[in-house]
């Protein structure tokens, strides 16, 4: 990372005529035959008789990628009964061989990792490297939950009556509602639907309406798995549809869990209804993530650390760095270098060799962009550089954007929200790290945080009770690129869940305590007498 932003420039290739990266050969190898065709999502609805469908194109290039139909309120229902039909075999399959089912899963990813790590790329903006390591976390997600699939343990407990057995266990939850947003469009799913499978549930996944082809081809590849298995494809199901359809999930006692990723709007809405049904929810909300420098900090790692957190993914990732907190003693000189490093960030078509800064994923986006930087510049901040749209026959969509860096105060309205765009707000402080820390937690939001010292004590100070309140607290790492091994999350209006690694197996099962009583009387718990 640090090379490519010292020597790669725009190169200023022309970009447009991409079907020539491979598009087609792509999707007829994910099973898209006809790139403008209406697709079924797992059961025979839409075609040419659905008059509700929706055209995706690439935010790179604006071309048409394809064309599918969205799904009504009785392809709702029939998908709520496949997928409660299939958990009535599945659940009944061991856990280790439901692992060798998300094994064989895994492999085939590995397959067409290539393919659909492009697909990734073309339909959602992000650079190829970050479409081919959102596959690798599906991979890598597979591989964690194979070794899962033989540790979902309970404990065992001594109960206070003789001859008495005590433990807990876990059975599967039923049916898991997966809605996930844009700008992960596979690796999330994932990260859900492998541990929700070697828990015993099946899953239906809403995937976001921007993005739902990779949805389909990775329906297609899973499809192959369960029939070579002859596993009912009710396993894991997908419907495309819009909001109506996610609400709908959100409200369906059929559902005993929803896990949402989007903006803390979308998920005080699925966590209401959930709520009031007294369902379990997972919500993965909106992030204002922030990276503190100290004046200990090695700035020849944490520039790179800063630039891609705020940057990639064209600053559309919940983890992408948002604030930058800097002690004062330091300040000129970070700002200095970010300014130098900025102008010459790579911007183009994600499919292009040396991009680093694709699009943001439509006109919405460019919009709230646009309107964020004039909302922070009338209270106040000072816009140093970028916060551009880019013209010309190279960025025609309208959807290129300068990365802006904007110096700010932590308390402005516009920098107390979280703009999904490649906006880097630089604030100031000064005494010790507390002072930081105490900018750092002073929004609603509490994704993902990040400090850079080689101080011992600030570090420590950073990881304490009353340090970062966070769910990812790093030290000399960015606020993105987080492993599938731990557990991914956040608190505050980031929602409260965990999904991935750790524990986070344990949000699709239901716990039972068990009590056998082995000995010839019945004795009560606390020493109750009750004769009769």
């Amino acid at each position: 990372m640090k090379q490519a932003l010292e020597e790669a420039v725009a190169t200023g290739t022309d970009v447009q005529d991409h079907d020539h990266h491979g598009i087609r050969q792509v999707l007829r190898e994910l099973g898209i035959q006809d790139h403008n065709a209406a697709w079924s999502t797992g059961l025979e609805w839409g075609g040419a008789d659905n008059k509700n469908t929706r055209t995706i194109h690439s935010p790179a290039d604006g071309q048409v990628i394809g064309t599918v139909a969205m799904a009504t309120a009785e392809d709702y229902e029939a998908v709520v009964a496949k997928a409660q039909e299939a958990f009535k075999t599945w659940r009944t399959v061991p856990a280790p061989k439901r692992g060798e089912i998300v094994r064989q899963i895994g492999n085939k990813l590995r397959d067409y990792k290539d393919a659909l790590g492009k697909l990734v790329s073309y339909e959602m903006g992000k650079i190829l490297q970050e479409g081919l390591g959102e596959v690798q976390e599906m991979i890598d997600i597979c591989d964690f939950a194979v070794g899962l699939s033989r540790q979902l343990h309970g404990l065992t407990m001594h109960s206070e009556r003789p001859a008495h057995r005590m433990y807990e266990q876990y059975h599967p939850l039923g049916v898991v509602g997966i809605i996930s947003a844009f700008n992960f469009p596979v690796a999330v799913w994932s990260w859900n639907a492998m541990l929700a499978a070697v828990c015993g549930d099946t899953c239906i996944w809403k995937p976001s309406e921007k993005t739902p082809l990779t949805g389909v081809a990775v329906q297609h590849i899973i499809k192959d798995v369960l029939k070579d298995n002859d596993l009912p494809e009710g396993i894991f199901n997908l419907i495309i549809g819009d909001a109506e359809i996610g609400a709908k999930m959100a409200a369906d006692g059929r559902v005993p869990l929803v896990s949402a990723t989007g903006s803390t709007r979308m998920g005080k809405k699925v966590g209401e209804a959930v709520g009031a049904r007294l369902g379990k929810s997972l919500l993965e909300l909106g992030g204002n993530n922030a990276i503190i420098l100290t004046e200990h900090a090695d700035l020849g790692i944490a520039l790179p650390g800063i630039v891609f957190g705020a940057v990639g993914t064209c600053g559309q990732r919940c983890t992408s760095t948002r604030r930058l907190i800097i002690h004062d003693s330091i300040y000129d000189d970070v700002k200095a270098r970010l300014l130098k490093i900025y102008p010459n960030l790579p911007i183009g078509h994600p499919l292009q060799d040396g991009t680093l800064v694709g699009p943001l994923i439509d006109q919405d986006s460019v919009n709230g962009f646009k309107s964020a930087l004039a909302a922070v510049q009338k209270e106040g901040g000072k816009l140093l550089i970028g916060g551009e749209v880019l013209e010309g026959d190279k960025y025609a969509t309208g959807t290129y954007v300068t990365p802006a860096i904007v110096e700010a105060q932590n308390e402005y309205a516009t920098v107390q929200d979280e703009t999904f765009a490649p906006i880097l707000y630089l604030i100031k402080y000064s005494g010790e790290v507390t002072a930081a820390i105490d900018l750092q937690n002073g929004v609603r939001q509490g994704l993902s945080s990040s400090i850079f010292t080689l101080n011992m004590r600030e570090a420590e100070t950073f990881l304490s009770y009353g340090g970062s309140d966070c769910g990812i607290a790093n030290v000399n790492i960015g606020t993105s690129g987080a492993e599938i091994g731990g557990a991914f999350g956040g608190e505050k209006e980031t929602g409260g869940g965990r999904e991935s690694g750790s524990d986070a197996w344990k949000v699709y099962m239901r716990r039972q305590t068990n009590t056998i009583n082995y000995s010839t009387t019945l004795p009560l718990a606390q020493g109750i007498k009750f004769d009769v």
